[in-house]
This record gives C-alpha cells, structure tokens and sequence, in this order.
C-alpha cells in the first residue's frame, strides 16, 4: 500500500538505512595516517583494523525490519511495534558510530560524512510513520464503533 504516506516514510527509511552499505561514515586522521570508517569497519589502506561486523549486523537486521513493517500494513499495531523496535535499534547504531570512532582513536581528528545523520533521519521518519498509523488504527476504531 505506497499510496499510504507512513508507507513513504518506512520505504525512505529504508533506503537511507540501505545507503549506508555503500557510503563511509567517517574519515580518522591519527599518527599521520588515514583511516576509512564504513559499514566493513575501520580500513587503513584497504587492510581492516577493527571489524565493523557488529554495525553490518545492526544494519542488515534494521533494514529487514523496515521491509517487513512495509508490508505488515494490515496489522498496523504490530507494525508500530516493529517501527518502535527498530528506532531502538537505530538508536543502538548511532551509538556504535560514535564508540567505533572515539574508542579506537581518542583524540584524533574525526571527519564524520554525511552518512551518519542517515540514522537519525530514519529515526525521525519512523517516529512520523507510528504517528500516521496510530491516526489510521484510531480511525478504524471510531468506525468499528458506529456499526
């Protein structure tokens, strides 16, 4: 059901939760070298220093998540508790964002992309979606009375 708009707003959560297995989140500059910080962990010359498997993790299951939230339109309270799950989970990303980058490296320049506001975007869209489909399952209730 696309033409519902907290559809619009899970399917555009989604994308940007799938753009982050191509783009990277930050760039480290420590002890004159430059390290790549993205969904494979943090890289120095192509080489992983520390995994980023707990963030591929992450990602994959919110992804999933917000998939299978798009088509569970017709059980919209367990859509909404699924959206809540995942803005959990979001929020458990943006988290291991920051403590990837300030745990290996303390001190150090940090460049952050523009990749990193993506989780909390999604954050944003999701909390509007619940609104929306709380205002259709209220709908529905106010109707189911009438009869």
């Amino acid at each position: 059901m696309i033409q519902r708009i907290q559809t619009l707003y899970i399917l555009i959560s989604a994308i940007l939760i799938g753009l982050l297995f191509g783009l990277p989140f930050a760039e480290i500059a420590a002890n004159g070298k430059l390290y790549l910080f993205n969904i494979q962990g943090i890289l120095h010359n192509g080489e992983i220093v520390e995994s980023g498997l707990p963030i591929l993790a992450f990602t994959g299951l919110i992804c999933v998540l917000h998939l299978v939230a798009m088509f569970l339109y017709k059980k919209r309270v367990v859509q909404m508790r699924v959206l809540v799950f995942s803005i959990l989970l979001l929020l458990g990303l943006f988290g291991m964002f920051y403590f990837f980058t300030y745990y290996s490296f303390k001190g150090h320049e940090i460049s952050y992309k523009v990749a990193v506001v993506f989780p909390l975007v999604a954050i944003i869209l999701d909390y509007l979606a619940i609104r929306n489909i709380g205002k259709d399952e209220a709908l529905v209730r106010s109707i189911d009375r009438i009869r």
